[in-house]
């Protein structure tokens, strides 16, 4: 290892302790207490070992620091048998605690390079400080040692005081640390910046935690102007807390707590942090860093300002490299065999002698590489499925018959655009889906109704009642017509059943059924034969604000304020899966195109990836700056796009786990993506009244897999929007909320004009 700062890397400092990602039985993958760092600054001496404090004044301050404890609890006899048998003379008072802590010892603590246990951080403590404890996150009562017996509990006691230092030097730490880091080389100081946000924060808690108001007021106004843009938001809620009583139930702090804030730094540069805290012996720093940050260390050259900004934003830092390691099936499942009649228009045609002739059937590209089973696909069975009835099979053969006419895009054949105005739509607009087919469309609005159109000449009509029905002759060939009452028909229909404004809606793919999510803190299946409600889902606590249905049917997912996604099926009340993890709410969700998987989007800036059969959580992607509102899959399973209030369009290679590809277009939030039905364009709808369209076909094209250093978990990203967008289509004041393609490639949009 090179020199560092004129001398030599401590050699036992470079044993980094390195805590693996547990899994916490909801797919949350967390870090361990330990951290990732190694053992604590102390002296560095010559001879390359790390020196604290020479045993005896070690005992001392211990001794000292306990008295002082025993004499806050007003304990005096104990005090005095201490004195006696550690022979120290009665004028051994808080005076001295505070003139070792005033010295610059401060507390040092070593931990066994061997154990990466969170316990091993209080193997050896020494502490100094005349200022009240703080009360820290409780530590285990028995702590093993390095030489395997188990230290007494007054370590415990003692863990609690390194958790708060003299108040006005924490400008003083904060700016030191940001000189130097300022001062080193340009390779190395885009990663050691990455440090600032989470101690800023930390600090800033501290100080409130333990009532230092001024101290603390003075040291946001210092360094918070310090700090990247993409965190505005979160200094905003931070500055709202001045008071330790602000802090009780307030969620924001609660994230900042109890998660520990992830950042990916090569091995390089995190020596040279390292290096510069043992030489400082600035414990106040280290201390946070080990209880409130995951260094994920790697080898190889430190990353550009570029390649971590990409990367950064969300609430807890980047997703860990181990957290998308997990093997993704993300190949579409074999589709069933089924014989697809020829059309008479296809069975005769013309040839040049007027005679006819048989036509061959056209293949579909899509269609063929579905039939064989592909080797990144998940088993067929490896979540059950709904079997197939005969109405499915028909409209799957009227979708391959779709498929053979649907219009071949690219960029010098773009799709035309229908876009659907909602007009007047004084109920408010808050969601829009379209039914698989294009035939239907409905709408959720904030006075709690859900609305459905006929897109088609065909009206909307409901059952007949059931005395009618008895009179129906069940073996007729037009029973499904005869069972329809045409005095109900209609172009629309109104849904009511709701207590809130609807925020989620989705169609099944046998067009049977619509699922709506809302304020309510509901998730209601209505019937589109009856028109009615048939079940309210009831397990979120707070408002739902998105809903899909499984691709296959019979599953759907759930979102909300609570944080929590939830896996339903139609006929069970309850969920068959929570999803935990998200640090804010769960603004949109999909399902992957093979139903194995299902992704949420949040606004702690995150996506995830989780797996339905085991519930765990197999990817998280990090680098949109805003919450997250638009999800969409390739069709092929492999991709994902995903669009937030950021104006950014990220590009995702889900076997990898990295960000492929960033557009940048749009001025507004992003509420709606979707691919094209082969594949070749991506669109993608905003709040800034424009559609835009990509060459998505282009992006994956040029992506090379061996850019893909798995080692540091990330590559280069070209700056190619320009190159990447084929269009951009504005409307006269309509933002758009939701997108679809039709069978044939025609894109659907809708929106509710805005006159304002």
């Amino acid at each position: 290892m090179a020199a560092v700062q004129g001398g030599q890397i401590d050699p036992e400092g470079e044993k980094d302790i390195k805590t693996e990602p547990s899994n916490d039985g909801s797919g949350n993958n967390n870090a361990n207490d330990g951290g990732v760092l190694s053992s604590s600054p102390g002296a560095t001496s010559s001879s390359g070992t790390t020196k604290t404090l020479t045993a005896g004044a070690e005992d001392q301050q211990t001794l000292l620091a306990v008295l002082q404890f025993l004499k806050r609890n007003k304990l005096s006899e104990s005090v005095d048998i201490l004195r006696r048998e550690a022979g120290l003379s009665d004028d051994a008072d808080d005076s001295k605690v505070s003139d070792t802590a005033g010295s610059g010892l401060g507390s040092t603590v070593n931990v066994d390079a061997e154990g990466g246990d969170a316990n091993s951080l209080l193997n050896r403590v020494t502490i100094a400080t005349a200022a009240p404890p703080a009360t820290a996150a409780p530590a285990p009562t028995k702590v093993p040692a390095s030489g395997g017996e188990d230290q007494p509990d007054v370590n415990v006691v003692l863990s609690a005081y390194s958790q708060q230092g003299d108040p006005p030097l924490y400008q003083v730490y904060y700016s030191g640390l940001k000189k130097f880091i300022e001062s080193v080389l340009d390779c190395h100081r885009a990663e050691l910046s990455q440090v600032f946000y989470p101690l800023f924060v930390h600090m800033y808690l501290e100080l409130v935690y333990n009532n230092h108001e001024m101290e603390a007021k003075a040291f946001f106004e210092k360094f918070s102007g310090d700090q990247e843009c993409y965190y505005e938001e979160d200094l905003r809620i931070l500055s709202s807390l001045t008071k330790k009583e602000h802090m009780k139930g307030n969620e924001t702090l609660l994230d900042f707590r109890t998660s520990k804030f992830v950042l990916r730094i090569s091995r390089d540069s995190y020596q040279l942090l390292k290096r510069h805290l043992q030489e400082r012996q600035n414990n106040q720093i280290w201390n946070i860093i080990q209880e409130h940050l995951y260094i994920d260390i790697f080898d190889g050259m430190p990353r550009s300002k570029g390649q971590i900004d990409a990367m950064s934003g969300s609430l807890a830092g980047e997703g860990k490299r181990d957290a998308n390691k997990a093997k993704v099936f993300y190949g579409l499942l074999k589709e069933p065999e089924i014989e697809v009649p020829l059309d008479d228009e296809d069975e005769e045609a013309e040839n040049e002698e007027g005679k006819p002739k048989k036509k061959k059937p056209k293949k579909d590209s899509m269609g063929n590489k579905s039939k064989k089973q592909d080797p990144n696909a998940p088993q067929q069975n490896r979540i059950p499925l709904p079997e197939l009835k005969d109405s499915d099979k028909l409209d799957k053969i009227m979708n391959m018959k779709e498929a053979t006419k649907k219009i071949r895009l690219g960029p010098d054949n773009l799709p035309s655009i229908c876009f659907y105005s909602f007009l007047n739509a004084y109920q408010g607009l808050t969601a829009v889906d379209f039914t698989d087919d294009s035939s239907l469309i409905a709408g959720g609005f904030a006075d709690s109704t859900v609305r459905v159109w006929s897109v088609t000449p065909k009206k909307l009509r409901r059952v007949k009642s059931a005395a009618d029905l008895s009179l129906i002759d069940k073996e007729s060939d037009d029973v499904l017509e005869r069972i329809m009452d045409e005095k109900t028909a209609s172009e629309s229909k109104i849904l009511y059943g709701h207590s809130g404004p609807v925020y989620g809606i989705s169609f099944s793919p046998d067009r049977n059924y619509l699922l709506s999510s809302s304020e309510d803190g509901t998730v209601r299946l209505w019937s589109l034969q009856t028109y009615t409600c048939l079940v309210g889902y009831k397990g979120h606590n707070y408002p739902v604000w998105d809903t899909q249905f499984s691709p296959y049917g019979y599953y759907f997912i759930s979102g909300g304020h609570d944080r929590v996604a939830r896996l339903w099926a139609t006929d069970h009340y309850q969920p068959l899966r929570m999803f935990a993890g998200h640090l804010a709410d769960i603004t949109c969700t999909r399902f992957h195109p093979n139903s194995n998987y299902v992704a949420t989007g949040s606004a702690d800036r995150t996506i995830r990836l989780w797996d339905v059969l085991t519930g765990n959580c197999v990817r998280i992607l990090t680098g949109h700056k805003g919450p997250i509102h638009a999800l969409a899959f390739s069709p092929n399973g492999k991709f994902m796009a995903s669009g937030a209030t950021d104006g950014r369009v990220l590009l995702w290679d889900i076997g990898h786990g990295l960000m492929i590809g960033d557009l940048k277009g749009h001025t507004d939030t992003i509420y709606s993506l979707k691919f094209s039905r082969d594949g070749e364009i991506l669109a993608s709808a905003s709040m800034d009244n424009t559609v835009k369209l990509w060459d998505s076909m282009k992006a994956f094209d040029e992506l090379e897999t061996d850019d893909f250093t798995m080692a540091t978990g990330h590559i280069h990203l070209p700056e190619n929007s320009k190159e990447l967008l084929l269009g951009t289509y504005l409307t006269k004041s309509t933002p758009v909320i939701h997108l679809h393609f039709t069978r044939r490639n025609l894109l659907l949009a809708a929106g509710a004009y805005n006159p304002c």
